[in-house]
Order: C-alpha cells, then structure tokens, then sequence
C-alpha cells in the first residue's frame, strides 16, 4: 500500500499509527511513502506536521510573500495537491520515463520497478494496437512507430498515442505525443522549431492563482477553463510562472494542445531591490556568482534549489506540451546559471532552456530572453541565441466588483474597455510584430493570463467571471503572429 501526496508546502513529517513514515521538503513536487507494515486492520490515524516560514527555510516560495502587494501574494502553506492511496502488487510499474524518439519515428518507455525486465508495452492510435514490444534486462522497450501510423503533436493537432504497461499482475496505462522541440534558421537568423519546422511561441504568463483557492484550484474545470480561454484566443503557449502546477493541469495542456514554458519555483534571502529593479532599467547585468547579491549567501539554499530543479524535471519530464525550462527570472535568487543550464541540459536533452529570464544574462542558455514594461520594445537578434520576449505588456483595467482590494497594480491602468483594447492592439501592432518580421523574434509572453490580488493586469478578472477583451479581435491579432 502507497500514500501519495501531491505537493505540501514546505517542509512535511508525515506519521502513521504513531510512527514515522518520513519527511519531505520543497512545497512543489511529490512524494510517496510504502505503508503497508504500519496500516492497522481497523481505524488509523495519519499525520502530517508541516512547517512553512516562507523566507527562513531556503527553499522556493515562488510569489508568496508576508507583505503581499503589487506582484507579490498571500502566502500559504500545507497541503495544497491531492493526497491518495492505492494498493499495488509487490513488483509494480513504480513510474515511466517516456521520450519520443522523432526522427527515429521511435518511443523510448523506461519503467521504474523492483524488476522491470519482461515487462508488456503495447502502443495504440485511436484504440488499434500498433505496436507492441517487451523491455529488455534494464526495463527498456523502444517501440517502432511504422510510417503508416506516425502522427505528430502539436498545437495545431495534439494528438496522443495511448500506451499500456504490464508487469506481471500490474497494469497502467499512459500516453505520449510525437513531438520535437529545437531550434532552426529563418531569414538567416535562429528561431525556435517543432518538429524540425519554424514556430512562433505566442503566450501568457500564467501565474496559477484562483480567487477561491490560491494555489489550489477549485476544481479540474477551472483548470480547463483557462487553458481553453486562452486557446480560443490564438495563443499557442503559457509561461506558467513561478510555480510547478497540479499534474492534471498538464495532462490538459498536453490533450488541448497548449504548448508549456516551466519555471523553476524562485527562493533565497528576500531580493535587493537595486538588483532585481533598478540595474536591470540601467542596462547593468551582474555576474551571477556574486552570491550575496542575489539573495543566495546560504549553500543549503542553493544545494536544494539544484535538488528542487532536478525533482522538477523528473516530475514533468513525459509532459508531451512543454517545450522550455526556465530556472531563473527576473535575478530572483539566481546563481550560478550557467551550471544550471549545463545541468537541465544533461537531465532533459529534449527541451529549450531559458537560463536568466528577463535580466542577468550570463551569454549562455538557448535564449538571448528579455522582459519590457514601462518603454517602448526595443530589441535585436544576437545570432547566437533564439530572440524572445519573455514578458511584456501588463496593461490593466480594474474592474469593480471584480477585485480584491482597492489597490490597482499595473504598468500601464486604463478605466474604458475600448482605450484598453484599442492600447493593447497597438502594443502589438507596433512593437511586436515589427520585430518578429525584421529580428526573427521567436516568442512573446504577454503578462498576464488573470488579475491575482493587487494585480489588475490580465485578460480575465481574478474570479474567472469577466473576460475584459473582444476575444474575436484578440484571435485574429493572435493570427498574425507567425512564421
């Protein structure tokens, strides 16, 4: 017998009937214990003691704050994930590693168990079983996907193969998507490719936040609701921002196809406003070893942020939409990004790496990433690096009834839905797509998806009730926006 949690913030022991099963630190990832000796065959009492002092523990807190305001919220703590159990025979199918092999039309399933060897793996398209291999002494099989048969995901077309495990008595089933993120030319400059085709990233920053259960949404359909949302606008991708989201969130990115760029959760000492503010607006970037001036003094602060980010990829890594890992932004606790990148790169071959957005480029990463507000865009192509905007815009529009608090936090505040329209139009139309046509700007991530608190700078309200554009208009802005 299995208990599972999804994700506690932060730091969790959990007890079983008195006894210890274990602890767990990092507020983002799962875990799971093996209970079966200490269950009684009657009632029992399971506890979970948590501890969360959101700056002193050196973990990630992502945008929790004790002084919320501005683009900073309400901490929280404990568990915010789904918490369940299951029952498994004693050589199971523990996890899968699925890595879709494209240009060999190939799938590479590797599973976790006590002894994985002459496992069952059976690959169909719209329920016809279409291959069928077994896995070898290291619990490998690598499926051929004959050409008859091979389709590719995107977001045009996210089409999911189902997949089906059995080991001995155990049986799961999965799925994945044939699908190839890199990097190629267009008009003599480097761009951002799927499927070994040129692809304009066109995205929100998604924050993850709900009105009625911060980190927790209500329900698997408000899930569903902003990623279609912002699908039945034209975007093609979210940012989400700053925090590892639910699995099922995922799942529906992956079968709506929404393409995914992940943050790594921030944390260290609280930030120096002259390094995460004021430099940045001056041009100045900083070496990122200067520890100090990042908040990142603490050596256990960093050893579990390099923990975190390796749980980070383990856990998403068969998520079939996301095509980019971003470790650090803004210089919020970043140091020693390059190693990072170096390190994402060695875990995760498959995937794009943005390795500093926004400011603090260190020269390396996939991306020369910049973020705008407050001025007018202004950018040029490196020839080295894929040219992104990684975040831009923030225009709001308050609405009452609609708000948290009287606060208005914002980089541009408009009160009438034309001039908000009419400004976010124009944002694009002179500053965006001018440089995708002349700088091969390969990605935008307009900010933001929702208003969150004192933030009033989304497409939709923080409650989900009021969409504040013409969502025909956006779609057909959105239109434009590609290779």
């Amino acid at each position: 017998t299995v208990l599972h949690f999804g994700a506690v913030d932060y730091s969790c022991e959990v007890y079983l009937n008195g006894e210890k099963l274990g602890s767990h630190n990092g507020g983002y990832t799962a875990f799971a214990f093996e209970i079966t000796e200490k269950l009684h065959a009657s009632e029992n009492e399971l506890l979970v003691v948590v501890v969360d002092d959101t700056y002193n523990l050196g973990g990630g807190r992502g945008k929790q704050s004790k002084k919320p305001g501005g683009i900073w919220y309400t901490p929280q703590s404990g568990i915010w994930q789904t918490v369940w159990m299951e029952s498994v025979c004693e050589n199971y199918v523990e996890s899968l590693k699925i890595t879709p092999l494209y240009d060999e039309k190939r799938v590479r399933i590797e599973i976790c168990a006590k002894n994985a060897e002459g496992a069952n793996v059976v690959v169909r398209k719209d329920g016809v079983v279409i291959a069928e291999e077994w896995t070898d002494e290291n619990g490998i099989a690598v499926p051929l996907i004959r050409d008859e048969y091979f389709r590719t995901w995107s977001p045009d077309d996210p089409f999911l193969y189902d997949v089906t495990v059995k080991l001995g008595e155990d049986t799961v089933e999965s799925y994945f998507g044939m699908r190839k993120f890199g990097t190629t030319e267009w008009n003599g400059k480097k761009v951002m490719a799927l499927n070994d085709k040129p692809i304009f990233m066109n995205g929100v920053l998604d924050q993850g936040y709900w009105s009625d259960g911060l980190y927790t949404a209500a329900s698997d359909e408000a899930m569903i609701y902003d990623i279609q949302t912002m699908k039945d606008m034209g975007f093609n991708m979210l940012r989400k921002h700053i925090k590892i989201e639910a699995m099922r969130w995922y799942y529906h990115c992956d079968r709506l196809g929404m393409l995914v760029w992940q943050d790594a959760v921030s944390g260290g000492a609280p930030y120096n406003p002259l390094i995460i503010q004021v430099l940045p607006f001056l041009g100045v970037h900083l070496k990122d070893n200067r520890y100090a001036f990042f908040g990142r003094a603490d050596e256990a602060g960093r050893n579990q942020f390099a923990d975190d980010l390796h749980a980070m990829v383990e856990l998403l890594y068969n998520t079939v939409s996301l095509a980019v890992w971003v470790p650090f932004n803004e210089g919020w606790g970043q140091f020693d990004s390059l190693q990072a990148t170096q390190m994402l790169w060695e875990q995760d071959p498959t995937r794009l790496v943005d390795h500093a957005s926004g400011w603090h480029d260190q020269g390396g990463g996939d991306f020369k990433s910049r973020h705008v507000y407050y001025r007018p865009v202004r950018m040029r192509h490196d020839k080295n690096r894929v040219l992104v905007l990684s975040e831009f815009g923030g225009y709001s529009m308050p609405l009452s009834g609609h708000m948290t608090s009287d606060k208005e936090f914002g980089y541009r505040i408009y009160h009438n839905p034309n001039d908000f329209m009419n400004a976010y139009c124009k944002l694009f139309e002179k500053e965006v797509i001018p440089y995708l046509e002349k700088q091969a700007l390969s990605a935008t991530v307009y900010t933001q998806l929702s208003d969150v608190e004192d933030e009033v700078n989304g497409l939709l309200t923080y409650d989900r009730k009021v969409c504040k554009v013409d969502m025909e208009q956006i779609r057909s802005l959105n239109a434009r926006l590609k290779f």
